[in-house]
């Protein structure tokens, strides 16, 4: 069911969410763009940024009971937001809901901490296993929905346990990573609406120099090969089996190929950049335009790896 602003509001949602979700943020009418790697995105009639595990739970409940849609986003590193933006609430663990706790050699740590100083945070307590983590612009919780990695390295390495909250009947769940049936950037929680609270890791005592150093490798090894100094959601793509997507756009001549602000990024062809004032239809059509070439040209279909959400 998709409502509009004003179906969303009535019946005093929002106030109920003000009054109620006393460790939250609550916005009306927030501008995904502020909330998205690629400052790229409509409004959300209502943005809740809740800061425990109780205050999500509620503002679940409440959407659940209004029949609001509900939308839950990380800190938007892997999400294309569409122009129109996304009716009902979104709830954001992001900024507010990343308490990270470490008893060597478990960390435990809410879904909203960024993967980069939940790595860096393991460093600190000299336990290896999460260097390859540094650099990757995601939550957690994304980085366990879509088992992310880098560097031979995975999510599915050091997890022990998640905490998930099922939106269908509002409790809590503790899942293994049997339960998790992780694989190549992807898991078994994809696909469905229950949300990623909190995650158990076991990681190994190393020697903290070393795991630094590895960590200050890795970051410039990212630095020279990714353009950070544009917006972007990351690789666009998920990499074919037995072919890699950047060589690929690259011979076709697409590197620096542009709709609007939306450019084939000039220093990695596997990205789609930000230039200015790029909007999602610019940066559908430019995906669209590369899938096809890369279609005809090589016979090969590929798939995104980015998350488009929200409405025309």
């Amino acid at each position: 069911m998709t409502l509009t602003l004003e179906r969303t509001l009535d019946g005093d949602l929002t106030d109920r969410l003000l009054r109620e979700l006393t460790e939250s943020e609550v916005r009306r009418n927030e501008p995904m763009s502020r909330h998205t790697s690629f400052r790229i995105g409509g409004p959300a009639d209502v943005l809740v940024m809740p800061r425990t595990v109780e205050d999500l739970s509620r503002a679940v409940r409440l959407t659940r009971a209004y029949g609001v849609p509900l939308t839950i986003t990380g800190n938007g590193s892997n999400l294309l937001v569409r122009d129109g933006g996304i009716r009902g609430v979104v709830v954001k663990l992001g900024e507010h809901f990343q308490r990270i706790e470490v008893e060597p050699p478990r960390m435990v740590v809410q879904a909203g901490a960024l993967l980069g100083d939940v790595s860096r945070a393991a460093a600190a307590h000299a336990l290896t296993g999460l260097e390859f983590a540094v650099g990757i612009p995601g939550t957690l919780g994304g980085a366990i929905i879509m088992n992310a990695g880098a560097y031979g390295g995975e999510m599915k390495d050091v997890v022990t346990r998640v905490t998930i909250l099922d939106p269908d009947d509002g409790e809590l769940h503790a899942l293994t990573p049997e339960d998790l049936a992780f694989g190549y950037r992807k898991s078994a929680l994809q696909g469905t609406r229950r949300i990623v609270a909190e995650v158990e890791m076991a990681l190994r005592p190393g020697d903290g120099a070393a795991i630094l150093e590895r960590m200050a490798e890795l970051t410039r090894l990212r630095e020279s090969k990714q353009p950070l100094s544009f917006p972007s959601a990351g690789s666009v793509f998920k990499r074919p089996p037995g072919r890699y997507v950047g060589p690929m756009v690259e011979e076709l001549g697409l590197k620096g190929y542009r709709i609007g602000d939306a450019q084939v990024s000039e220093k990695h062809a596997g990205f789609i950049v930000n230039c200015g004032k790029a909007t999602a239809r610019d940066v559908l059509a430019l995906i669209a335009h590369v899938r096809a070439e890369v279609e005809r040209a090589f016979g090969v279909t590929l798939e995104t790896e980015v998350q488009v959400i929200g409405e025309e």
